[in-house]
């Protein structure tokens, strides 16, 4: 079965704080927290971009698969942070993993689920016979308004996943999809941070495309939330995150080990995959995995996942979630803004 061989994350040391970020704008600090359930956000040193992020994880990814990446047909780079308009970072990735050049490689675009459709678009490859392992990476250096309501969020992070039909880790039994025109969150050409639509963006945008996807994979696979161990959603937040998962029927002990955002923020692209990795750093084999990602603009997609035994020889070839959060330094607010590139110079 079509299913995962490696999955390798990364995620930047440097964080600050949301009682940092509150004090430049005036903002109650224990209000913010408890509002958003979100406690510190991860920042891209000034050497760091999407693009070492994605390299970082893919390296992570191979080291578990046990693979050449001569052998890999496909990557697929899922970001709203790609450091350049106009210059694939998939093919910057796949020089750094020497997989180049018998490949295809792109880079996908759909907010915050683009590193989901990636991994759809490897199986759908690997299924059809068209390649042996594909690529798929969700990563961003995600940004936010000085100010706004986004700053105390947007972070940066990724994760990569190959996928094959040989020594699997963990197999992709169903995977389906929810997709609309809803113009919750957007930014357009030229524009320096995205807009977005308050309120708009939790019943009508994020609650119904995830609850879309996540019922329709249950339907169509006859099961319910008490048939998974571990259930992982976007996160834009603590508060949605925890909310749709109690909506669905998950208890704590099925969503915790996915949740991140309360300690490095919303990653965007690599906010589920991110997630999912946390879960199979600690899942047995047997356990059944239940994801959903969420893009804005905006749709969902859904996974039913099972591990099996293979995890547990490659599980430890590459850092855990945890050791490399491990790693930790704190930034002032002048440090991030520079980090950031929010100060301009004329």
């Amino acid at each position: 079965m079509t299913g995962i061989v490696g999955y390798g994350a990364h995620i930047p040391s440097y964080r600050i704080k949301v009682e940092e970020i509150a004090k430049v704008w005036g903002d109650d600090p224990k209000s913010i927290s408890k509002g958003l359930v979100v406690n510190q956000k991860s920042v891209p040193g000034p050497d760091e971009d999407t693009i070492t992020i994605s390299v970082e994880a893919a390296r992570r990814a191979l080291q578990r698969a046990e693979i050449d990446p001569q052998d890999i047909g496909a990557i697929y780079v899922g970001s709203e942070s790609h450091p350049y308009a106009v210059k694939p970072t998939a093919t910057i990735v796949a020089d750094a993993i020497r997989a180049s050049p018998n490949l295809t490689a792109a880079d996908l675009e759909f907010a915050c689920k683009a590193g989901t459709a990636g991994i759809q678009a490897a199986v759908g490859l690997v299924k059809s016979g068209m390649i042996k392992y594909g690529l798929a990476i969700g990563a961003d250096t995600s940004q936010g308004a000085p100010g706004d309501a986004l700053e105390y969020t947007a972070s940066a992070g990724g994760a990569a996943y190959i996928i094959g039909e040989d020594n699997t880790i963990a197999d992709i039994e169903h995977t389906c999809s929810f997709t609309t025109d809803t113009p919750d969150f957007y930014r357009r050409e030229g524009q320096a941070y995205p807009s977005h639509g308050g309120r708009f963006t939790g019943q009508p945008a994020y609650f119904k495309h995830v609850l879309g996807a996540a019922n329709r994979m249950l339907e169509e696979t006859g099961t319910t939330a008490k048939d998974y161990d571990y259930a992982v959603f976007h996160q834009p937040n603590g508060k949605f995150y925890i909310r749709v998962a109690r909506k669905l029927g998950f208890t704590e002990d099925q969503y915790k080990q996915g949740l991140l955002t309360p300690n490095i923020g919303n990653t965007y692209s690599g906010a589920t995959p991110l997630g999912l990795a946390s879960i199979l750093d600690i899942a047995k084999p047997g356990d059944k995995i239940f994801a959903v990602s969420y893009g804005s603009g905006a749709g969902s997609d859904a996974f039913k996942i099972t591990v099996n035994d293979r995890i547990e020889e490659v599980r430890n070839n590459a850092k855990t979630l945890e050791e490399i959060q491990s790693k930790i330094t704190y930034v002032d607010y002048a440090t991030y803004a520079k980090f950031k590139g929010k100060i301009k110079m004329n």
